[in-house]
C-alpha cells in the first residue's frame, strides 16, 4: 500500500490509539529525520526537550515581559484611560490576552514538541526499547495515554490562567513583586549567590510537598492521581490534580514576593526543574552529567513511579538520603506501603516477594550508574 492510501485508511479511534497521532505522521517525519546527522539530530532532541519545558506552563510569557522590561521597554499598549477601575487598581490591564497568549502557547508546545518526543523515542524507537527505555517491556496502554494527555492539558490550562497573571500583572508594575532588574541592585555577591538559594528553596519545599501528598489521605484523594502512570512519559509531568498543582506553583512562587529577586536567575532556575521534569517523567535512561553531582538520573523518579512511596526527591537527591526515604535494596515497596520506608524483605509476604521480584527484573540495567541494576536481589539477599 502506498505511503498516501496508507494515511487515507487511517482513522483515528479514541479508545484505542491513544497518541498515535505520532505514527500517522511516522514514515513522513522517519524520512525527514533519515536526512539529519546524528549529531544534529541528538542536539535537535535535547533542544526540543527544553524548548519544552521553557513553554510548559506558559513561562515563556512572563520571561519575554520581564526581558523586556530589562531592556526599558513595556508590553502593554492598549488605551489606559479605557480601563475600569478594577483592571487598573490590580494592575491586571489586558489580562485575558494575556492569558490566551499563554494558553496558546502552552498548547501548542504540549502538542507539537511534546508529540515530537513522543514520536522520537516511543514511535521510532519503540523496536529499540531495550537500548533507552528504563522499563522497556512494559508500556502504558492507548487509554491511559489519553487518560494523562486530559489531564495534563487541564493542569496546563490553570498554569497558564496563574502564569498569564502573572505576566499581566509584572508588566503593569505590580507593587507586590520583589522583582528588580538592574544587575547590580542588590549587590554582586546576591545576584549570584540567589541561583542556589532559590534552587535548594524551590527543591526542598518540592520535596516536603511530595511527601506531604503520599500521607494516606493526601495521596488517595489527589496525588494517586498522578501515580496512574506506572511507565510514566513526558505527557504525564503536567498530568496533576488541579488542587496539587496550584498548591506547587503558589510555593514555587512566593520568593518573587517576599525577597528582592532578579528575575534571570529566577527563571533560569525554573527552566532547569522544568527540564529535567521531562527528562524525569520521559520512562527514558537520561543520566546526570558529570557536572551535576546533586543531580539524580531518570531512573530515580522513574523508580518512585513504579514503586509508588519512595525517592520523593526532584533536582537533589541527598534530600531523600537525609531523611532515609531513598530506595533500599532490603525493602519492598508497594501502593500500600506508605512514609518512604518500605517493608523489610523478610517482613514481606511470599506474594509481595515475588512481585518485587518481577518489578526489579523488568528494570534496564543501563538507566543504571555503571549499566549495572544494584537492586536485582540474590539468593544471598533472600536468605539473609
Amino acid at each position: 500500500m502506498k505511503e498516501s492510501e496508507k494515511h487515507k485508511s487511517w482513522t483515528y479511534n479514541p479508545m484505542t490509539d491513544g497518541v498515535k497521532w505520532t505514527e500517522y505522521c511516522g514514515e513522513r517525519l522517519e524520512k525527514i529525520w533519515n536526512r539529519i546527522p546524528n549529531i544534529l539530530g541528538h542536539f535537535l532532541a535535547t533542544v526540543a526537550i527544553f524548548a519544552f519545558g521553557a513553554t510548559l506552563k506558559g513561562e515563556w510569557i512572563v520571561i519575554m515581559v520581564h526581558f523586556l522590561r530589562q531592556m526599558g521597554k513595556t508590553v502593554y499598549t492598549g488605551n489606559f484611560e479605557a480601563l475600569s477601575d478594577i483592571e487598573k487598581n490590580l494592575h491586571l490591564q489586558n489580562l485575558f490576552s494575556f492569558w490566551i497568549y499563554s494558553a496558546i502557547g502552552s498548547y501548542s508546545m504540549y502538542f507539537v514538541i511534546g508529540g515530537f518526543i513522543h514520536w522520537y523515542f516511543y514511535v521510532r524507537r519503540r523496536h529499540k526499547a531495550h537500548e533507552w527505555k528504563i522499563q522497556p517491556e512494559k508500556f502504558l496502554p492507548p487509554e491511559l495515554e489519553l487518560h494523562e494527555i486530559f489531564w495534563g492539558s487541564l493542569s496546563l490550562f490553570i498554569c497558564s490562567i496563574i502564569t498569564g497573571t502573572l505576566a499581566c500583572y509584572a508588566s503593569n508594575d505590580g507593587p507586590l513583586l520583589t522583582i528588580y532588574y538592574r544587575w547590580d541592585e542588590q549587590g554582586w555577591w546576591w545576584l549570584f549567590l540567589q541561583i542556589p538559594a532559590y534552587f535548594i528553596y524551590q527543591d526542598y519545599t518540592t520535596y516536603w510537598l511530595h511527601r506531604i501528598y503520599h500521607f494516606p489521605f493526601l495521596y488517595k484523594r489527589f496525588h494517586k492521581l498522578h501515580h496512574t502512570y506506572k511507565q510514566p512519559t513526558a505527557f504525564s509531568v503536567t498530568a496533576i490534580h488541579p488542587v496539587e498543582i496550584v498548591h506547587i506553583q503558589i510555593t514555587l512562587l512566593l520568593p518573587i514576593f517576599l525577597i528582592p529577586i532578579h528575575w534571570a536567575p529566577f527563571y533560569g532556575v525554573v527552566l532547569y526543574s522544568y527540564y529535567h521534569a521531562i527528562l524525569d517523567h520521559s520512562g527514558v535512561a537520561f543520566k546526570a552529567q558529570w557536572w551535576q553531582p546533586w543531580q539524580p538520573d531518570a531512573s530515580f523518579h522513574d523508580n518512585h513511579h513504579q514503586y509508588f512511596h519512595v525517592n520523593f526527591g526532584f533536582n537533589i537527591k541527598y534530600w531523600d538520603t537525609l531523611h532515609g526515604t531513598q530506595r533500599r535494596k532490603d525493602r519492598v515497596y508497594t501502593e500500600d506501603t506508605f512514609y518512604g520506608v518500605g517493608k523489610n524483605l523478610k517482613d514481606a509476604s511470599k506474594e509481595e516477594l515475588i512481585n518485587d521480584i518481577r518489578e526489579r527484573q523488568s528494570e534496564n540495567p543501563l538507566a543504571y550508574r555503571d549499566n549495572k541494576n544494584e537492586y536485582v536481589l540474590t539468593k544471598n539477599d533472600l536468605q539473609n
